[in-house]
C-alpha cells in the first residue's frame, strides 16, 4: 500500500481523457524512454516518449515505438531508419544510450490515424527534423 498524504480529490478537477493533438509540427525533446518485450514475445521494442515543449499542446505526450528487436529484418531496417533521423534531428550521431538524446530540442510532426485495434484515433510521429533556429533544417520522413 502507498500512502497518498491525505489527498482530496474534490480539490481537483478530475482527467476527462486525452484526444490526439491535431496534425501538425510540434517543438518537442525525448523525455524518456524504455525497452519493452513485443505482444508476441519474439522480441523487443524501445518506446521513445517525447514532450511538446511549446504552444497550445505543451506538456502533451507523443510516443514513438522502434522494433530494434524483431524476427522481421524489415521491421528491424525501419526502426533503425528512424532512430537514424532522430539523431540526426537532435544532432548526436554515435550514441551510447539513449539518455544521449534526451532533452535535446527536435520539431516533430505528427499525424492523426485510427487506431489498430479500433479503439479511436491515436497520433503518430511522421517526421524527425532540427529545432528551429539549429542548423540543417533538413525534415526526416520516417
Amino acid at each position: 500500500m502507498n500512502d497518498l498524504n491525505g489527498f482530496d480529490a474534490s480539490m481537483h478537477e478530475p482527467i476527462v481523457g486525452f484526444q490526439p493533438v491535431p496534425a501538425g509540427r510540434y517543438a518537442a525533446q525525448l523525455v524518456r524512454s524504455e525497452f519493452k518485450p513485443t505482444k508476441v514475445g519474439t522480441g523487443k521494442y524501445l518506446e521513445l516518449e517525447f514532450e511538446i515543449s511549446s504552444g497550445e499542446y505543451r506538456g502533451r505526450l507523443v510516443w514513438a515505438r522502434l522494433n530494434l528487436d524483431n524476427p522481421s529484418p524489415t521491421a528491424v531496417k525501419m526502426a533503425q531508419q528512424e532512430l537514424s533521423a532522430i539523431c540526426r534531428a537532435v544532432g548526436v550521431l554515435r550514441p551510447q544510450s539513449t539518455s544521449d538524446l534526451e532533452h535535446r530540442p527536435l520539431t516533430i510532426t505528427v499525424v492523426v490515424k485510427s487506431r489498430s485495434d479500433g479503439g479511436g484515433l491515436t497520433n503518430e510521429i511522421r517526421a524527425y527534423e532540427r529545432a528551429s533556429g539549429a542548423t540543417d533544417g533538413e525534415v526526416i520522413p520516417v
